[in-house]
Formats: structure tokens, C-alpha cells, sequence
């Protein structure tokens, strides 16, 4: 079990601060709150530390300069706001970081650029170059072409992604409250936990959404994140962005969730908990066997139907007869492929169709269980 003490030694740190954490209450930028959460990291930067800042707020920063009262609910203006915002906000890091001579490169995700191999690898090493050259990325979902929903777990579950895709050695998720509490943290008699084991710990406790109308996110959302982020062996401390300086130094502050399992394959964490199914393919209970028990891959003989549109190389979930979802894999065949194939043997299809055809649906090493 890491220990807070170890915490102070991480090499690597993502850093994730929330809207509320950064804006006023009209939703403009706070150039005092920036300030001193630059000074924070800049000064652990300057400690031997890498770090690597996943950064809310342009819709925030853009409600202000466009006479918005309020964050907007339509996509649209959401989108807007985020194009004005986010060149407000990197701008103020910019700066505020130029007063401790560190250079800071933006890097804009969207869920797309993490479902495909060759865009997390693309990535990989965008951010492994940009930290090998000195420079500390800011990270945030590319609010302005985003294509569905605007919301990425309000930037905790693209943290935690962050945070294995870099090999990072702690994530700190700052809020605008100190810890996780077992209730509302107003309530009476609400305790905050220091230390989180496993998910047992988590049995009494009640957590919801986040209530500054800035953000999308909540302490659901950071758990939520931990869970991803510890589940693939690396710590998180979950504190107020006040205490950065204190959670950095390993001292004992918010609530902090130990690492439970050890690194996984990059793709496999995205392709659990970055991506959505594209579509859905029908399996034969000899067939859920096969890829659940023995953990084998896809063939089409063991496959009943498919439903949905979807090209080789997307995601696609794999479900039982009675159509609950027992998996995701990257599939090999387009979707108006595989009708002809289903029941047949690789070896038939081979003989008959070409050598092309003897390969699996979803191989083995591009698959995840989900849980039931």
C-alpha cells in the first residue's frame, strides 16, 4: 500500500483542477486563484518533478466575455463559449507560468483521439516528447468540435486516462471541497475519509454532483476517476485546490484512494473507459464461454447477429443471447461484413473467401471484460 510519505517522491504528476477551483462566480477567470495553483506547480516543476496539468474551465472563462449570465445547455453555445475561453485560459497560464521561466504546450482531446491505436500512440508520444523537452502540457477536451454530449467526466476520467497514458506516478484531483465525506460535506456530522483501500470502503458513503453551476463534474466523477486511475496502479489524492502545495509534499490532506492493481495495456484502459460501443454483436453462450472464461478471442462462428453501423478498427460491444454486455473489442470487419460470416468457421471462410478472411472478428489482445 503507497504510503502519503511516497507521495512527495513521485517523478511523474498529473494534476487535474476543476471550474469552480478557477473562476469567479460570474464565470470569468480568476487571475488570483490561477496564480497561486501556477506557483504550486511551477515550484514542484522546479523541485526534479514532471508534471502534467489537466485544466477545466474554457466554458467558464467564456461565459464573462460573452455576456453569458449562465454555463449554456445547448451544445452550440457551449462550443462557442469553450472557443473563446480556452485561448483566455491557456493564455493566463502562459503567462503565469512565464514568471517561473516554464513553458507550457496546450493539448486539446477529444474521446475520438483515444479510441484508435494510432491516435493514442500519437499521444503517447506528443506528451513524452513534450515532457522530455521541459515543457508542462495542459490538458483539456477539445470542448469546441466535440461532436456529442460536452462532457468528458468534467476532465476526471480524462485525468486518470492522462495520467496511465504518461506513466504517471500519483494523479491529484483538486476541487472546491477538501476530501471525500461519507455525506453531504455541509451535514452534520459528515466525516471525511483520509484513506480509501478498496471499493468496500466506499459502501456508507453518498456522494453527488458538483453545485457551482461552473462545472459538469462532482465527487461521483472523481471516484469514479480513482477508480480507473488506482484500478491500473497508480495512487490519487482527492483534495481542495487550496491544499496542492500540502497534497504534493505527501502531508495529510484530503482523502487518499491507494493503488489497487498493477499497469495495463494503454489501449485496453482506453478501450474500457474512454470509448462507447459502436454496436453490438450477438453471442452464443458457447461463444460468452470462449471470450469470458477463456479469455479467447472473437470468431464468427460463435456469433448469432450483429446490430448497429460500425467499420473495422471501432469499438464494438460484445453481448450475451440475452443481449447483456459482457464485453468491448476493436473489431476487424465492417459491420455489413460480417452477416455473410456468422456461424462459419475462419477455416471455411478462408478457403472459400480468401486467406483475409481467416482472421478473428476481435482478437484476444483487443478486448476487455466489462463488469455485469
Amino acid at each position: 500500500m503507497t504510503e502519503r510519505s511516497q507521495i512527495a517522491g513521485a517523478t511523474r504528476v498529473v494534476v487535474k483542477v476543476g471550474s469552480s477551483s478557477l473562476t469567479t462566480a460570474e464565470g470569468g477567470i480568476d487571475p488570483e486563484r490561477v496564480r497561486i495553483l501556477v506557483d504550486t506547480l511551477a515550484g514542484h516543476r522546479a523541485g526534479g518533478a514532471e508534471v502534467v496539468l489537466v485544466s477545466s474551465g474554457a466554458i467558464a472563462a467564456g461565459l464573462a466575455p460573452l455576456s453569458l449570465p449562465r454555463r449554456p445547455r445547448d451544445l452550440a453555445t457551449q462550443q462557442a463559449a469553450a472557443s473563446v475561453g480556452q485561448g483566455l485560459l491557456v493564455h493566463r497560464y502562459t503567462e503565469e507560468f512565464a514568471r517561473h521561466d516554464q513553458p507550457v504546450g496546450q493539448v486539446l482531446l477529444t474521446v475520438d483521439d483515444v479510441t484508435r491505436r494510432s491516435h493514442y500512440r500519437n499521444a503517447h508520444r506528443t506528451f513524452a516528447r513534450l515532457l522530455e523537452m521541459g515543457v508542462l502540457p495542459i490538458v483539456n477536451e477539445n470542448d469546441t468540435v466535440a461532436t456529442s454530449e460536452i462532457r468528458f467526466g468534467d476532465n476526471d476520467r480524462l485525468a486518470a486516462l492522462v495520467a496511465h497514458l504518461v506513466h504517471a506516478d500519483l494523479l491529484l484531483l483538486l476541487s472546491d471541497v477538501d476530501g471525500l465525506y461519507d455525506g453531504h460535506p455541509g451535514a452534520p456530522g459528515a466525516t471525511m475519509l483520509t484513506d480509501v483501500a478498496s471499493d468496500a470502503d466506499l459502501d456508507d458513503v453518498r456522494f453527488g454532483r458538483g453545485g457551482s453551476g461552473l462545472g459538469t463534474g462532482g465527487m461521483a466523477t472523481k471516484v469514479e476517476a480513482a477508480r480507473i486511475a488506482t484500478g491500473a496502479g497508480i495512487p490519487v489524492v482527492v483534495t481542495a485546490a487550496g491544499h496542492a502545495a500540502r497534497a504534493l509534499a505527501g502531508e495529510q490532506v484530503g482523502t487518499m484512494f491507494h493503488a489497487t492493481g498493477r499497469r495495463r495495456p494503454t489501449r485496453l484502459l482506453w478501450l474500457r473507459h474512454a470509448t462507447e460501443g459502436k454496436g453490438r454483436i450477438f453471442l452464443d453462450a458457447g461463444a460468452v464461454r470462449a471470450v469470458v472464461e477463456r479469455r479467447a478471442s472473437l470468431l464468427p462462428a460463435g456469433i448469432t447477429r450483429v446490430s448497429g453501423t460500425f467499420v473495422g478498427g471501432d469499438p464494438v460491444d460484445l453481448v450475451d443471447p440475452a443481449g447483456v454486455p459482457v464485453a468491448r473489442g476493436l473489431v476487424n470487419y465492417d459491420s455489413d461484413e460480417l452477416p455473410d460470416l456468422l456461424g462459419r468457421s475462419t477455416r471455411d471462410l478462408a478457403r472459400e473467401l480468401g486467406a483475409s478472411y481467416e482472421r478473428e472478428v476481435v482478437h484476444r489482445d483487443d478486448l476487455v471484460l466489462l463488469p455485469l
